[in-house]
C-alpha cells in the first residue's frame, strides 16, 4: 500500500527535479489541476492511471521508488538493469563471431543443422547480415520492436 504523505513528498522531489509548479506538472501529464490539488493536499490517493501518467511523460522516474521509495531518482543505470548494446559494439574487427543463438536454424528438430550452425562462425557484419537473412527465409511470424524506454511493439506482417 501507498503511504500517501510519502508519495507526496516524492511527487514534490519530481516537481522540484524539473522546475515545474503544481498546474505546469498536471498540465504536462493531462489531468486536471484540481486532480493534482486534491493529491498534493492529502485529499486524494494517486491513482494508478496518475501513476503511469506520471512514468509516461517522465522517463526518469523509476516505478518502485515513486510509489514506496525504494531505488532512486532519477533513475541511474544500474548494471542489473537492462543494457541495451548495439550488435556493431559486440563485433571486434577479424574477430570470430559465433552466431547468436537467437537466430535458429529453418528446421529446430534437426540434429545436423544444429550441429552445423553451432560450428559456424562469422568474421565480418556482412556475414552476420547473410546468416540472420538466411535464417528468416522462412515467413515471418512476428517482429518486437523493443525501445529504451522499456516500452515494446509487435509488428504482425499479413
Amino acid at each position: 500500500m501507498v503511504n500517501t504523505e510519502d508519495f507526496i513528498k516524492r511527487l514534490e522531489i519530481i516537481l522540484d527535479y524539473y522546475g515545474l509548479n503544481a498546474s505546469a506538472f498536471a498540465d504536462k501529464i493531462g489531468v486536471q489541476r484540481s486532480s493534482l490539488s486534491h493529491l498534493l493536499s492529502g485529499r486524494n490517493k494517486p491513482s494508478l492511471d496518475f501513476i503511469l501518467k506520471i512514468l509516461d511523460v517522465f522517463p526518469d522516474v523509476d516505478l518502485y521508488w515513486i510509489l514506496n521509495g525504494k531505488g532512486s531518482f532519477p533513475k541511474n543505470n544500474e548494471p542489473s538493469r537492462k543494457q541495451e548494446t548495439k550488435l556493431e559494439e559486440l563485433i571486434i574487427p577479424n574477430t570470430p563471431t559465433p552466431i547468436p543463438e537467437s537466430i535458429a536454424p529453418e528446421n529446430l528438430f534437426s540434429e545436423e543443422k544444429n550441429n552445423a550452425d553451432k560450428n559456424r562462425v562469422v568474421t565480418k557484419n556482412e556475414d552476420i547480415q547473410n546468416a540472420v537473412d538466411e535464417s528468416i527465409s522462412s515467413e515471418v511470424e512476428k517482429i518486437v520492436f523493443f525501445y529504451k524506454d522499456g516500452t515494446f511493439k509487435v509488428f504482425t506482417p499479413n
